[in-house]
């Protein structure tokens, strides 16, 4: 056999998914690149009031999208399963998985607001900088209402993204991420400090699902699912599917969180330059993994799609094609942190102070380590998201939590003190738990759907939505 006769089935398969995978991934990349400035753009404006207010700011901040983003994970299933019950043509299914997400994120929003408004009173008790308590409880005392409209944003955005339509929550994102620069501005010269930071971004948010919502309601192809009937009826039935959905998916961010809390908790042991050099690595890398969460995101839906049709061949494929595709464009950040890592550092500090130096030798050699880490990474990320195209976060959460706690964070700390590789121990350690995490995943889905090929004769007497409840 030729290697044409080998590449035919891969040339057709991804003229069939790709351009799918494409449509779906490229603006749930630019809404997540947005995201990240809206980040920053708090981050310079903070930063504008001093050292204490970035410190406060930081402080607040890192308590609120803890919480945040453990609950947006567990709001991460409704575009799954809005995904297989469109897949599986179950409109009602659709609706009745979708109200859910809407309580599901009035309900998580309240909780989170309750733990953090303890901190009120907790935060003083725990014997941190006074200026950095002060700091971060004015930031909050702005930020914590913007928790419901930032949950209910993520659950009316799964809606939308599941039934494949990215595009509006690109163009909202973008126009919040503008709006956040404009309000930061304000409040700012208005002298409303840390506070005002977190005011701007709560307006944002109630704008951005308020903009959602009124797309959702005029969409011709979108207001046919009529969210709002029934809408105030409790969906039980609905609701245990979510959370059986969400709730490892959710649980895998808190454990991949603590991964990185761990970490920089061990720089702060080593050094303030490790802790500033890791500071630096870790933004250098978020930023590229906006790119591999898009897909992931992407994956998720279109393989959800196949599988709730009963397509396994197609699943298959596209969650290939989505490993591929996102393995050759973290290589293109890899390449940039191996080749050019004075650029990227010169975005956070002065390379040219004398007083850096150690610093930037330091944050260079991290973003060496970087260049790796990021292509597990990323690698991990679209595999989880093609698990849970199947189903099977449950699959995703297990693995995940071997390697982040089980085998990551022990080997940071092995190789960073043990072995006295201080602040590239750490690094290399978290990459090792990483690239393991990867193979995992991406051996599970492939196991996974090739076992379900080999019995598609049986499956195909049951419908997907009750495989997935068995």
């Amino acid at each position: 056999m030729s290697w044409t006769d080998l590449l035919a089935p891969i040339k057709q398969a991804s003229k069939l998914e790709l351009p799918a995978l494409a449509r779906l991934a490229g603006p749930l990349i630019a809404a997540q690149m947005a995201q990240v400035a809206m980040v920053f753009t708090d981050t310079l404006m903070m930063g504008r009031l001093g050292a204490e207010a970035l410190a406060g700011g930081a402080l607040g901040g890192s308590l609120y999208n803890f919480l945040f983003i453990c609950a947006s994970g567990v709001l991460a299933g409704v575009a799954n399963g809005v995904a297989i019950r469109h897949g599986a043509g179950d409109r009602a299914g659709v609706r009745g998985f979708s109200q859910a997400g809407i309580w599901m994120a009035l309900l998580l929003a309240g909780g989170n607001m309750l733990v953090l408004a303890q901190l009120f009173w907790l935060l003083p008790l725990l014997g941190l900088s006074p200026a950095s308590t002060s700091g971060g409880l004015a930031y909050l005392s702005g930020l914590i209402w913007a928790m419901p409209a930032s949950l209910l944003f993520v659950s009316l955005r799964g809606f939308a993204s599941g039934l494949g339509h990215a595009g509006p929550i690109m163009h909202i994102t973008l126009l919040g991420a503008l709006a956040n620069v404009l309000l930061n501005g304000l409040f700012i010269q208005a002298g409303f400090g840390l506070q005002g930071i977190g005011w701007a971004t709560t307006l944002v948010m109630i704008g951005m699902s308020l903009a959602l919502a009124l797309f959702l309601r005029r969409s011709r192809r979108l207001a046919g699912y009529a969210l709002r009937q029934g809408l105030w009826r409790w969906p039980a039935e609905s609701m245990r599917a979510l959370l059986k959905l969400g709730l490892p998916i959710g649980g895998t961010y808190a454990v991949e969180s603590s991964l990185f809390t761990g970490a920089a908790l061990a720089m702060g042991y080593i050094n303030e330059v490790s802790l500033a050099a890791h500071q630096i690595a870790v933004q250098a890398v978020y930023v590229a993994f906006m790119v591999p969460v898009g897909i992931s995101y992407a994956a998720t839906i279109c393989i959800g799609q196949h599988y709730g049709a009963g397509q396994l061949t197609r699943a298959l494929h596209t969650g290939r094609l989505a490993l591929l595709s996102g393995t050759l464009l973290m290589l293109g950040f890899a390449v940039l942190f191996w080749c050019w890592p004075h650029a990227v550092v010169g975005l956070f500090i002065d390379l040219n102070d004398p007083a850096n130096h150690e610093l930037v030798t330091l944050a260079i050699s991290l973003l060496a380590i970087a260049a790796w880490f990021e292509l597990f990474d990323g690698c991990q990320c679209i595999a989880m998201g093609c698990l849970r195209g199947l189903g099977q976060s449950n699959w995703s959460f297990a693995i995940g939590a071997l390697g982040y706690c089980a085998l990551g964070l022990p080997a940071a700390l092995a190789l960073g003190f043990i072995a006295h590789w201080q602040a590239a121990g750490i690094w290399w350690g978290m990459a090792l738990g990483l690239a393991c995490t990867a193979i995992g995943l991406v051996v599970a889905f492939e196991r996974v759907v090739q076992r379900w090929r080999q019995a598609d004769s049986a499956l195909r007497l049951q419908h997907p939505i009750e495989r997935m409840a068995a």
